[in-house]
């Protein structure tokens, strides 16, 4: 276990997972798989009052659908259990008082008031109020009170919170795999609470005790961490266990497409695009947030494009599987700054993917769609137009809009393409051409109705762009579609001569 690569995704259950958050844990797994090492599931759930119903059961989901899957933690087990921060909260109070035993945390008895008063003086006086080094001895606490008076207040069971204590003068210095060198002065740096009033230990004391108890060997995160990493690093040299402790990677932000500030739920709302993995209903107030599962997006396109906001292998490949992912993925190949997110590549990502799906699995999506419309019709039917549409969609719910024509015919004709084709005699052009189409023997009777085609137009000395767009136009109500000989394949001899001559008699009325 001693070398062993440990690493660990570690939400809170607070609402959805951002997409953020889903490539923090993509790099996870990434680098996990990449040193066959072990990828963990910890909910992170100390903060109660934050804690939204359904949150944690989404999270799981979202990395079911994502195809991301933990060795161990939550809903899966493993042998450093319980992996939820609330089944844990008998221990952190033990390790908080060691702290407080060895001098490295204090007790703190001041009231939520008289902080806050504090703050309303610093504004006062144009400053900003820091519990720390220079203003904790004019503060309620164990080391500015006697020590008489602060075990009266503790057997009274005066309420207090532990604070971690950094000494003055002192530079914090580590190495982050993204950053290089960091260093800090630890007089800037305030006292931060470890442990609650309400008997819950902070995120940062739950954070360093857990990830020491289930050996994590590295910490991959979001750059909003990095200000409490000189706290992080202290509390592994205050408990000793420096010699064990995790290197740290601090990930770039995913940016707003202007690239002006971090990607929010609001920019998707105003813009049109998801920014969680699934839908996700909010219980409060009803609203929902639209997921790139219900957007019509394939999770392994999802995948492919988090893994580029930020990291590159170095070369122009843009498309990778997840085992390609795993092969090349490297900590050094990340950049520092941050991600601009994409809409239009986005969906280039999904377009490439739909490509990759074998035209019999899309079809049986699309004959689910078909059915919710009371379209009757066969599978191999459906087979056949996904395979002649299927590259002129982005999304499976597009499918629809480029293959209408194929199960229902027109009842109206693109005006515009009208104008321009159907010129004063095309009716009866056209029903020369549907006498003689009827006139064609059943057997491979498309082949033989394009070669007619052909032969009639060049024979007739007629404008070939004109014709075959008005029978386009009959046919399909438009000039969009694939190629007209494998239109006039699916749709049959008789369903393409009910349609011309439908068209005849209604365009010249």
């Amino acid at each position: 276990m001693e070398n062993r690569v440990r690493v660990r995704f570690a939400p809170s259950p607070t609402g959805p997972l951002h997409i953020g958050g889903v490539r923090t844990a993509l790099y996870n797994y990434l680098f996990a798989k990449q040193n066959n090492g072990d990828f963990l599931l910890r909910i992170e759930d100390t903060d109660q009052t934050r804690f939204v119903p359904g949150a944690e059961e989404y999270i799981i989901e979202a990395f079911k659908w994502l195809g991301l899957n933990f060795d161990e933690g939550v809903g899966i087990g493993g042998d450093y259990g319980p992996y939820k921060q609330s089944e844990r909260k008998p221990m952190y109070k033990q390790y908080a008082l060691d702290l407080v035993a060895k001098g490295k945390a204090y007790y703190a008895f001041d009231t939520a008031e008289e902080l806050a008063q504090k703050r309303l003086e610093a504004e006062s006086q144009k400053t900003t109020f820091q519990y720390d080094c220079k203003t904790r001895q004019s503060l309620r606490n164990s080391l500015s009170l006697p020590q008489d008076e602060v075990q009266r207040l503790l057997d009274n069971g005066e309420a207090y919170v532990i604070r971690f204590k950094f000494d003055e003068g002192q530079t914090i210095e580590f190495d982050d795999l993204i950053r290089g060198h960091i260093k800090m002065e630890s007089s800037l740096l305030d006292d931060k609470v470890l442990y609650k009033s309400d008997g819950m230990p902070t995120y940062h004391l739950a954070n360093i005790v857990d990830d020491h108890l289930m050996h994590i060997s590295h910490v991959i995160r979001g750059e909003e961490w990095l200000p409490s990493c000189p706290l992080h690093v202290s509390l592994y040299r205050a408990f000793g266990w420096e010699d064990t402790m995790p290197k740290f990677a601090h990930l770039p932000l995913l940016l707003k497409p202007d690239g002006k500030g971090k990607l929010s739920k609001r920019d998707g709302d105003r813009l049109g695009f998801p920014v969680f993995p699934l839908q996700w209903q909010d219980p409060k107030s009803g609203e929902i947030s639209s997921g790139y599962r219900e957007s019509g997006y394939l999770p392994e396109a999802v995948v492919n494009m988090l893994a580029l906001l930020g990291w590159n292998d170095g070369t122009e490949q843009e498309i990778f599987s997840l085992e390609e992912l795993v092969n090349k993925f490297s900590i050094e190949r990340i950049s520092k700054h941050g991600a601009k997110f994409d809409l239009e590549k986005a969906k280039w990502f999904n377009h490439q993917y739909l490509q990759k799906v074998s035209n019999s699995d899309l079809a049986k999506v699309y004959l689910d769609e078909l059915n919710t419309k009371n379209i009757a019709t066969t599978i191999d039917k459906v087979e056949q137009v996904v395979g002649l549409i299927k590259e002129r969609c982005s999304f499976s719910n597009e499918l629809w809009a480029q293959s209408d024509y194929f199960f229902v015919a027109p009842t109206t004709y693109a005006e515009k393409a009208l104008k321009k084709r159907w010129k004063e005699g095309m009716g009866a052009i056209m029903t020369t051409i549907s006498e003689h189409l009827k006139a064609i023997e059943d057997n491979d009777w498309a082949q033989k109705a394009e070669d007619f085609l052909m032969q009639y137009i060049q024979s007739n000395e007629l404008n070939m762009g004109q014709i075959m767009n008005c029978l386009r136009l009959a046919v399909v109500g438009d000039t969009k579609g694939p190629n007209m000989l494998d239109i006039m394949r699916v749709l049959g001899k008789d369903e393409i001569l009910l349609r011309l001559d439908t068209a005849i008699k209604n365009i010249n009325l």
